[in-house]
């Protein structure tokens, strides 16, 4: 993986290079291209036929110069459309010299002809662009084979081994599930490798790895392969359970809220991608937006966090990890911090100082367009950061943000579904408005899923949960190779299921 990874990078940085010396270069070679069969032509009568080489110099040199660069800068400033005037664009710049050749075309038809070549180029690059990054956000959302294959696998492990269905935690540990006096970790993934780092790296890096225990929430699919992995390779010191959500025994109205909400997201999802499909032929589309376009902006998992408060009726704190993340540091401080009577601590900022956070603006997430929108928010406000969060499950039964939540969802359909772009965290903004503490930004930093990830090694390292957001997610291939490296190190290649799915560096 890594070998591709820098072949990519070698790939685009000869580009760019290739790039910048065709735009210092070819102005120049067409301006002396021109001289050169200008004078050329009046002095012979062929073509061809006594082409010398004198190239500048001279008072014939000095008119044709002065020619050139009117035409050129009529070119440039022309509205004409050069295809009905001079014919048809030329395809490559030998095109251009044959077609000039072949004509004897003055030096205006030559401008306008390099203008209309260059405007060509310049939308074929525009448009390679676009398919590019647009093959790339394919990319992310698809499951690479060997991830599938390592499913597959546990899943068969489960239905014939006896150790990989054995209980989890084994019954000396199951009273800490409930015990307030430990430190509890939320998982919601469907993804186990993904599942496998964050806990391993959390472990690694934990002072006090006997005082945690983690709760690992999965769908029915993903129940036995899940289950199997953490029985056939159990964590050290830390408890782990692995619950199924068609485990649970909610009520009828959890159980219909959970539906609604799901539904509405759908709905949001596919009424924002008709309106963008058109939006990716087009120079001025949003590349941001195509990550709306993603499955996990309509995953139960990913908004099943706002229902945290009913999967864990008996506790009073746990942090919440999403699955995309890598831990660095030690996580007991959060169950110190004090959330000053608050229902969420997240970071808000990006470490570049007070109410910086670039892409992470109200006017990232919500549609500022309506006019009830516009009215009631503030579009330079900083979201705060979803992935890592403390959640105070006290404080938050004693509130209506579930409900608020909904209320939200439901004034969105209402409002033709165009309040917000697609995902978790719009709608989580409004209902937690006025119950967000914000905590340290060492603590989170986030954005490392994107091409370019614009992160210092400093602030790499200082980061105590390194979050890969974005549509590169740190087991596909399609990351930024340094960032990705501190996800992989934590995967152990000696394992036999991990050798037998080709899941390698």
């Amino acid at each position: 993986m890594k070998g591709k990874a820098s072949v990519v990078g070698r790939r685009r940085s000869r580009i760019s290079i290739v790039k910048l010396m065709l735009a210092i270069l070819l102005p120049f070679l067409f301006l002396r291209l021109a001289l050169f069969l200008i004078e050329s032509a009046s002095l012979c009568s062929s073509s061809f036929g006594c082409m010398g080489p004198k190239l500048s110099g001279g008072s014939e040199s000095s008119r044709l110069i002065e020619q050139l660069t009117k035409a050129l800068l009529e070119a440039n400033n022309g509205d004409e459309v050069v295809e009905k005037t001079f014919g048809v664009s030329p395809e490559s710049f030998g095109d251009l010299i044959k077609d000039v050749m072949s004509s004897k075309q003055d030096i205006k038809a030559f401008a306008f002809k390099t203008k209309a070549m260059i405007a060509l180029m310049e939308r074929k690059v525009q448009s390679a662009r676009r398919h590019e990054l647009i093959y790339w956000h394919l990319a992310s959302h698809g499951v690479p084979k060997s991830l599938h294959c390592l499913h597959l696998k546990l899943a068969e492990e489960y239905a014939v081994n006896a150790i990989a269905r054995s209980s989890l935690p084994s019954p000396e540990y199951v009273s800490r599930l409930t015990d307030p006096s430990f430190h509890h970790v939320l998982l919601l993934t469907d993804n186990v490798l993904a599942a496998s780092v964050a806990i391993t790296s959390a472990i690694k890096n934990s002072i006090s790895p006997e005082k945690m225990v983690f709760h690992v929430v999965t769908d029915k699919k993903t129940y036995t392969p899940m289950h199997a992995w953490f029985a056939k390779f159990p964590v050290d010191s830390a408890v782990l359970e692995v619950k199924g959500l068609h485990q649970y025994d909610w009520s009828h109205e959890v159980n219909y809220g959970v539906k609604e909400m799901l539904e509405i997201h759908r709905l949001i999802l596919s009424h924002t991608y008709e309106n963008l499909k058109e939006g990716f032929n087009t120079v001025g589309y949003n590349e941001r937006q195509l990550e709306f376009t993603s499955p996990r902006c309509v995953s139960l998992l990913n908004h099943l966090r706002i229902y945290a408060p009913e999967l864990f009726p008996n506790l009073n704190k746990i942090i919440f990890l999403d699955d995309d993340v890598v831990v660095q540091h030690d996580l007991s401080a959060l169950w110190q911090v004090n959330l000053n009577g608050k229902v969420v601590g997240a970071v808000f900022e990006s470490g570049c100082g007070p109410d910086c956070c670039p892409g992470r603006k109200y006017k990232n997430y919500f549609n500022f367009s309506n006019s009830y929108i516009s009215s009631n928010l503030n579009e330079d406000q900083c979201g705060w950061l979803y992935g890592m969060n403390v959640f105070n499950l006290e404080a938050w039964r004693n509130t209506n943000i579930t409900a608020t939540y909904h209320q939200w969802l439901k004034f969105n359909l209402d409002s033709g579904l165009d309040l917000w772009n697609p995902g978790a965290l719009p709608p989580a903004l409004l209902a937690f408005s006025g119950f967000v503490h914000p905590i340290h930004p060492s603590w989170h930093m986030a954005g490392l899923g994107y091409r370019f990830p614009q992160v210092g090694l400093e602030a790499l390292k200082a980061a105590t949960v390194l979050h890969f957001s974005g549509p590169a997610k740190p087991w596909l291939e399609i990351g930024d190779s340094k960032v990705r490296s501190l996800w992989t190190r934590h995967l152990n290649y000696s394992n036999e299921i991990l050798r037998e799915c080709r899941i390698r560096e």
